[in-house]
């Protein structure tokens, strides 16, 4: 299928709900040599779109069917003049941030390597414990947290979950990696803002079991002795933007702030 000269793509369940079976496209070959991904939906939407397109140096642009978001910054009725505008490179795009995180077992085998927009998060399995997590910044020891997790959060996710921990909110196109921790019982409650090159180290130390998750996808369970090191990602992500204070106005309307 031919858009104004552009091949379409979607996925196989997408295409069929839509009844265009000839858009279906292998999710290995979505986003290859494409010249935008559109997502439309809402955050969680544009979160799955990043990830399908991760490394690719695909510009997403992101529209809004839910609430107020803060990826999706164009509006329905705004669909087809923003795809041609992004098209023809008149619409600034912002690179983003991404968070890997790669797992190392107890035993020394690595298993799997995750990249994220907005976090890496290492969270108790069961309810009514906490979970005790030692952490390595830069091959040294920081501290060993009890506590219902901790949060690897990019300056975008620093308004996910971050922000329902009390962690700081960091201008989107800033560059660094802030660790929260989640309801931990421990007098050390701060989040810390590190600098991108920081190799952070998550250990579960004790015998009660975790969970691994990146941009709110369970992928792995933790157990005592493996280790999830999380750093700043090699690719960035790129997102198609209007060029008007976005983050800022979509900030004061959250948190509804006032102009006097």
């Amino acid at each position: 299928m031919l858009l104004k000269g552009h091949q379409v793509q979607m996925l196989p369940e997408e295409a069929d709900a839509l009844a265009l079976p000839d858009v279906a496209t292998d999710i290995s070959l979505i986003g290859v040599n494409a010249d935008l991904a559109v997502s439309v939906g809402g955050d969680g939407t544009m979160l799955r779109t990043f990830d399908l397109v991760a490394g690719k140096n695909v510009p997403v642009l992101g529209v809004n069917m839910g609430r107020l978001g803060y990826l999706t910054e164009f509006e329905p009725d705004q669909i087809d003049t923003a795809i041609t505008s992004a098209l023809s490179g008149a619409l600034p795009i912002e690179q983003r941030m991404m968070v890997a995180g790669r797992l190392i077992r107890s035993d020394g085998s690595e298993n799997g390597l995750w990249l994220g927009l907005n976090e890496v998060i290492v969270e108790k399995r069961d309810q009514g414990h906490t979970v005790r997590l030692e952490v390595m910044l830069d091959g040294n020891h920081f501290a060993t947290y009890a506590a219902d997790g901790l949060i690897v959060s990019t300056p975008t996710g620093s308004t996910a979950y971050n922000l329902s921990a009390r962690g700081a909110v960091v201008a989107p196109t800033h560059l660094s990696l802030q660790l929260t921790p989640v309801a931990p019982h421990m007098l050390f409650d701060r989040s810390l803002i590190l600098v991108p090159e920081t190799e952070i180290r998550i250990c579960v130390a004790g015998n009660r079991a975790a969970n691994l998750s990146v941009d709110g996808r369970n992928v792995a369970s933790l157990d005592e002795g493996d280790t999830i090191v999380v750093t700043q990602a090699m690719t960035f992500a790129l997102l198609v933007t209007s060029g008007g204070g976005g983050f800022h106005q979509v900030l004061k309307q959250k948190f509804g702030l006032k102009d006097s």
